[in-house]
């Protein structure tokens, strides 16, 4: 039953002609409205100075730039050459090759929505005067347990499924073309980027020492956990290894986790200086 579970699920909750709702679609919408009331209960129970209405356009900013990062993310990291061919596909969900038909989003990069959403909300937070760190440490350890509604998002869809393994815990994907045993990737990642990175943050987010850290510790977290997982995640068809072993997911969190220190050095000088 484990071994065949992603055969019985099905990913789309209601589909009308050539429209489709998917459950990762409404994935998006746990995670995100998740985030949101978290927040809010920190303001409530820590007495901070923060109103409705600015925390909901702040989340209005940040799910702009993440839906923009992401797309665009997956468009320059993953299938350039594609898009470039296909260029009304990058912001236009529908397909005109062969007729008209809806296609989706398919195709979003975690690391361009992280990046969009940091600086959507840094252009908000700037434009309205208020304190980027302050609200980065309030806003941040929320984000994670997000994140692990994504991944079950794509484990429903039974995509980015782990490398072949024959181990008890694999399993069979649909998408799979090899009808091999795979690791299940996509629930390692949901554990440990999302459940994991969560706890770590949410205890320590009062802690004095890391005032103002939450940030960057999120881009080392997630960088360090999304790096080690990828060892079990198969790499992208088109793409494969990019460097030896290493998969293009793994440059990037290599390069999310070096900004993350380089950010945690910058905060720690800042800080500094303002005492």
């Amino acid at each position: 039953m484990w071994q065949n579970l992603p055969s019985h699920i099905d990913p789309v909750i209601i589909s009308i002609g050539s429209f489709s709702i998917h459950y990762y679609g409404l994935m998006y919408i746990v995670a995100i409205s998740l985030s949101y009331f978290l927040t809010h209960y920190r303001i409530k129970h820590e007495n901070l100075s923060y109103n409705k209405e600015d925390i909901e356009s702040l989340y209005v900013w940040g799910v702009i730039g993440m839906l923009l990062g992401a797309r665009l993310g997956y468009v320059l990291f993953y299938d350039f050459t594609y898009f470039m061919t296909h260029p009304l596909q990058i912001l236009l969900p529908f397909k005109f090759e062969g007729g008209f038909t809806f296609t989706g989003f398919r195709g979003m990069s975690y690391h361009g929505g992280a990046l969009g959403a940091a600086l959507s909300a840094y252009i908000y937070i700037r434009r309205h005067k208020f304190d980027f760190f302050e609200l980065a440490d309030l806003v941040t350890p929320t984000l994670a347990i997000g994140y692990t509604f994504g991944r079950i998002g794509n484990f429903i869809n039974g995509e980015l499924y782990g490398r072949v393994t024959d181990s008890a815990i694999g399993m069979y994907f649909p998408r799979d073309g090899s009808k091999s045993l795979r690791h299940p990737s996509q629930l390692y990642e949901a554990f440990f980027e999302g459940i994991v990175l969560f706890t770590i943050l949410w205890l320590i987010k009062k802690n004095k020492h890391f005032k103002y850290m939450m940030l960057p510790l999120y881009f080392i977290g997630y960088g360090f956990f999304r790096f080690f997982i990828e060892f079990f995640r198969e790499p992208d068809a088109h793409l494969g290894f990019i460097a030896g072993p290493f998969s293009m997911g793994q440059l990037l969190c290599i390069l999310m986790m070096i900004g993350g220190l380089l950010f945690a050095l910058i905060i720690k000088k800042f800080y500094k200086k303002s005492q």
